[in-house]
């Protein structure tokens, strides 16, 4: 009954709208519109400039702001129109009371999670991340949904709330990450000479660092192998391409060496029945 009778107070008076109210109200959304977006820019300059915030909090910020402008900015042109403003926010605040009420909690919980991730900052902008089995780049964080953009440049977005309450794989905070690359080598090849070799390996690769060391262990003795690890520290933005170079060479210098990568085998001994 309360939602009924707040929408019972929007009154709006047709006969009273005239052209010249209509153009001025027209005339108000340009103008309005314009000052909104000089004020949107002039609060980023102003958050970026002024204050030592990361990129992520004040892209949130500028998007809040910018929410906020733009209902104003509808409550004056509706206005200009001539229709009662404090009937019409009273009605919507019934409507959007009763819409709460009836399902928007994880609206809520999604722009309470945008806070926190403004705040806490588990992920930032720039950064290569994992959440929920999705990987990709943290493009913004929004009010109500993180963006994020794909190596193969797929446009994602996921809700806040799926965020800050799953675990997060982050892959590009820290300065230094470890590869590790994985290799097979045959019984009957020289084991210390392998190792050696691989350990040689990355100490010539020049985006290797000297600290710490790069190690070569064993892993597994296989059924038809023993398995090695090469792990080797290098800058983050480094990863990738040392992982790939490191797989390449590998074959290479093994195969020089006469180590031999067994391929996967088993044997089958067949017994003669009498």
């Amino acid at each position: 009954m309360e939602f009924i009778e707040a929408l019972t107070t929007i009154t709006i008076p047709f006969a009273d709208i005239t052209l010249e109210k209509i153009v001025f109200a027209a005339i108000v959304a340009v103008i309005g519109w314009i000052v909104v977006k000089v004020l949107i820019t002039f609060f980023r300059r102003l958050l970026s400039r002024a204050s030592r915030l990361p990129v992520l909090v004040v892209e949130f910020l500028v998007r809040f702001f910018s929410v906020l402008l733009y209902v104003i900015l509808l409550l004056l042109v509706i206005a200009a129109i001539g229709v009662d403003v404090s009937s019409v926010v009273l009605g919507l605040s019934a409507v959007i009371g009763l819409i709460l009420g009836f399902g928007l909690q994880d609206t809520i919980t999604n722009l309470a999670a945008g806070v926190w991730l403004a705040a806490l900052r588990p992920i930032d902008k720039g950064e290569f991340v994992e959440i929920k089995g999705i990987s990709g780049t943290v493009s913004a964080v929004g009010i109500m949904s993180t963006e994020l953009l794909k190596p193969d440049n797929t446009y994602i977005t996921i809700p806040n709330s799926l965020v800050w309450g799953n675990p997060v794989i982050n892959s590009t905070r820290m300065e230094t990450r470890r590869v590790e690359v994985r290799v097979r080598v045959a019984y009957d090849s020289d084991l210390n000479l392998a190792i050696r070799v691989a350990t040689d390996l990355m100490n010539a690769h020049e985006k290797v660092l000297p600290s710490p060391k790069p190690v070569v262990i064993v892993t597994e003795l296989g059924d038809s192998s023993v398995n090695l690890a090469l792990r080797a520290w290098t800058n983050t933005s480094n990863l990738w391409g040392v992982q790939w170079d490191l797989n390449r060479d590998i074959v290479r210098a093994f195969k020089e060496a006469g180590i031999v990568i067994p391929f996967p085998q088993m044997d089958v001994h067949l017994d003669r029945m009498h």
